[in-house]
């Protein structure tokens, strides 16, 4: 029995990962783009596809193409990206010039605190010093732990996930009080179906689960089962995942982040 228990765990938490690669290669188009269901090639979809495949080790090449002709219309589509185009080997130096040059002299990259969290992660990625935008990071955890997307937001899961992750790759410590904050609002978050919502009151989400997962991964802390449980429990049989219980929808989107967090792999 405890060997049938142990295969079960393995298959929640290891199998969905070749399914949904599939199903997120089955989505580019002739141009090199993906594409949600019924729709065009999207660029910023394109990048989320691009990593979540990279985190599987299938690293759709052929995408740097499409990428690389596209412009870039704000700091965190810039960022993500660069992040993007580093994970299929491509020379980002002209854009990650592009990305230094938006930074303000608080630290803040672009107009958000969602665009500097991403702009850490791209120059972190690419081996380049995150310098002043750290501190500014520090300088706007919110009084619950968390993070926003703008100054003086209110904090959610995502930005919150997405912080940790920039944080740690800007070299704060896992045992630092930020991080250990942080992780202390993404657990009192989550749901008793082991999934994570957006913001408290909401329910649970794949993304947002996807996102803590790897918050937890970046800072040495272990997720937990019932998180990966929820995630099987959203896997339709075309290898791609539901947004949540209720709702399937953009489903190259979701899975894209899903399949990040069944690697473990955070960013960047």
């Amino acid at each position: 029995m405890k060997l049938v228990a142990l295969l079960l765990a393995a298959l929640v938490l290891v199998a969905p990962a070749a399914g949904s690669s599939q199903y997120l290669l089955s989505r580019q188009q002739p141009d090199g783009g993906f594409a949600e269901p019924g729709g065009r090639s999207d660029p910023s979809l394109t990048a989320w596809a691009v990593l979540g495949l990279a985190a599987a080790g299938r690293p759709p090449q052929s995408a740097a193409q499409y990428l690389v002709g596209k412009p870039y219309p704000q700091a965190t589509d810039l960022a993500l990206r660069i992040l993007a185009l580093h994970a299929l080997g491509e020379d980002t130096r002209a854009l990650l010039e592009q990305l230094e040059s938006l930074r303000r002299a608080d630290g803040r990259i672009g107009t958000l605190v969602n665009s500097t969290i991403w702009g850490v992660l791209a120059l972190r990625a690419t081996g380049r010093p995150a310098g002043t935008s750290v501190r500014y990071l520090l300088r706007q955890q919110r009084p619950s732990g968390g993070w926003s997307w703008y100054p003086r937001g209110l904090a959610d899961s995502n930005d919150t996930a997405a912080a940790v992750q920039a944080l740690r790759a800007g070299g704060v410590s896992a045992r630092a009080r930020p991080i250990r904050r942080a992780l202390r609002y993404l657990r009192r978050l989550q749901g008793r179906d082991g999934g994570f919502p957006l913001v408290p009151g909401r329910g649970s989400d794949a993304q947002s689960t996807a996102w803590a997962i790897q918050a937890f991964v970046a800072a040495g802390a272990a997720p937990g089962r019932a998180s990966f449980r929820y995630l099987a429990g959203l896997r339709r049989s075309d290898g791609s995942f539901r947004y949540s219980r209720r709702y399937a929808i953009t489903p190259v989107w979701v899975t894209a982040q899903v399949d990040m967090a069944l690697a473990r792999k955070p960013l960047p």
